[in-house]
């Protein structure tokens, strides 16, 4: 049926049946004579199983999904995974998606990829429109596609950033609809950045005939995420949405999905792909939802939840007996921030040696965001760089309920935190007395 599995298959299920599809492969027959200069030959026999010997790679020349008569194997394992993704984002709550296909390239490349293709429908068109969100790849996407991003700035509203629709349709008007290529928006993200109001931005797009992609990185483990994609569809415009495999599946970085809710123009992205494609990052995500089935999911999104809210009282708690508070931001799903208002006050530095202390205690993933740091990617200059606008009221750490996380990593990562900050408050005092004491020193001095 081309649907995940319910329950999850043991692991000798698995390998059968990849040893099944690998044996349709003309690299892996046994009279099998090849003279062309693509023959799915390996000289490492260690290669060759870390692949199962599926070697030929996924689609032909002309489009990444076309099947290719001598891989047969692998041209089936590329429908079956990109079917059985199809039905995870639909479990996932974007019900209405049409199409999609894994793309062997992370989120980034695979966003120029969507742009690359809107070229051709928009020739005259050399602007995106950009909800600033303070992460590279996504803004470095619409630089090597040949675009020029414009930034909107975010609204502050309480600690939450959000998107400012009228500075959005006010620019659309001010450059001209046909000049514009697409609005680039964003589900998930870091706190106190929340995701992007979608179902305005599609109403405008549908308004003003301009297309719509949507960054998901990783927000298929988020139900609001999916659900705000959803929405805008039903209400406005989204051409395509793009999520990471890594970030979303567990698996190894390497890998996107694109997808979207107009077949032909999903197949025409596919066909935008130039030459064949690794077969790695299908092959990684087909072992992983076998080996889970939609249960097995299911269960990781609904644990990861419950950490979400785990994480969020005790870090709260925390938060309080470090008189800090956890920033109020109730529309982001998956990323917290708590304020580091009394650090940033007592030392200019404090702030970054807390993520240095942090990470020397092998805690990874949690970003501490100074005040006032002033970034430039590809001649464009960020004021705030980190904190999604120029002037955030106070520096704030991240941390983020992913799929995946237990309750240990949780526990685990306050504890060290909390001695972290203890260690970098009796830091700072220490400074502050000999600051004091050298400030006194040079008074006696000029009195004298």
């Amino acid at each position: 049926k081309g649907k995940c599995p319910e329950d999850g298959w043991d692991e000798s299920t698995i390998e059968l049946f990849l040893h099944e599809l690998a044996i349709m492969d003309s690299n892996n027959f046994l009279g099998n004579c090849g003279v062309g200069e693509r023959e799915g030959r390996v000289a490492s026999g260690l290669v060759a199983r870390r692949h199962y010997r599926l070697i030929h790679g996924i689609g032909r020349s002309g489009d990444i999904s076309a099947v290719q008569p001598k891989a047969a194997g692998s041209s089936l394992l590329n429908k079956l995974t990109n079917s059985i993704v199809l039905d995870i984002i639909k479990l996932a709550g974007v019900r209405t998606v049409t199409n999609c296909f894994v793309v062997p390239m992370a989120t980034g490349m695979s966003l120029t990829l969507c742009f690359l293709t809107l070229r051709h429908k928009r020739p005259k068109a050399k602007y995106i429109i950009w909800p600033r969100i303070d992460q590279k790849s996504c803004f470095k996407s619409m630089i090597t596609a040949g675009f020029e991003p414009v930034v909107i700035e975010n609204v502050l509203e309480g600690d939450e950033l959000r998107t400012d629709i009228e500075a959005v349709e006010a620019k659309i008007k001010a450059l001209g609809a046909e000049n514009i290529l697409c609005v680039h928006s964003t589900t998930s993200c870091f706190a106190p950045r929340v995701p992007d109001r979608l179902e305005e931005l599609a109403v405008i797009c549908a308004n003003y005939d301009i297309p719509h992609i949507v960054n998901n990185a990783y927000g298929v483990q988020s139900s609001k995420c999916m659900h705000l994609i959803q929405q805008g569809a039903r209400v406005g415009r989204i051409d395509a949405f793009v999520q990471s495999l890594d970030k979303n599946f567990m698996v190894p970085v390497g890998g996107a999905i694109i997808a979207g809710f107009n077949e032909s123009f999903v197949q025409e992205i596919s066909k935008m792909y130039p030459g064949r494609a690794s077969a790695s990052p299908s092959l990684d995500v087909l072992i992983t939802l076998l080996s889970l089935g939609a249960s097995g999911y299911k269960q990781l999104l609904k644990e990861r939840k419950e950490m979400f809210s785990y994480l969020s009282s005790e870090l709260k708690k925390l938060a309080d007996n470090h008189n800090e508070r956890l920033l109020d931001t109730p529309h982001n799903p998956i990323s917290l921030a708590m304020s580091l208002k009394n650090l940033d006050e007592n030392n200019d530095v404090a702030v970054t040696q807390l993520g240095s202390m942090l990470f020397t205690r092998q805690v990874s993933g949690a970003r501490v965001v100074p005040c006032g740091s002033v970034q430039t990617v590809n001649n464009y200059t960020f004021k705030g760089f980190m904190s999604h606008a120029n002037d955030y009221p106070c520096a704030y750490l991240n941390a983020a309920s992913a799929i995946g996380i237990k309750k240990q990593d949780v526990d685990v990562f306050l504890k060290r935190l909390d001695k972290c900050l203890k260690t970098s408050k009796k830091e700072a005092k220490k400074e502050k007395s000999v600051n004091e004491i050298s400030n006194c020193n040079t008074d006696t001095e000029q009195l004298e």
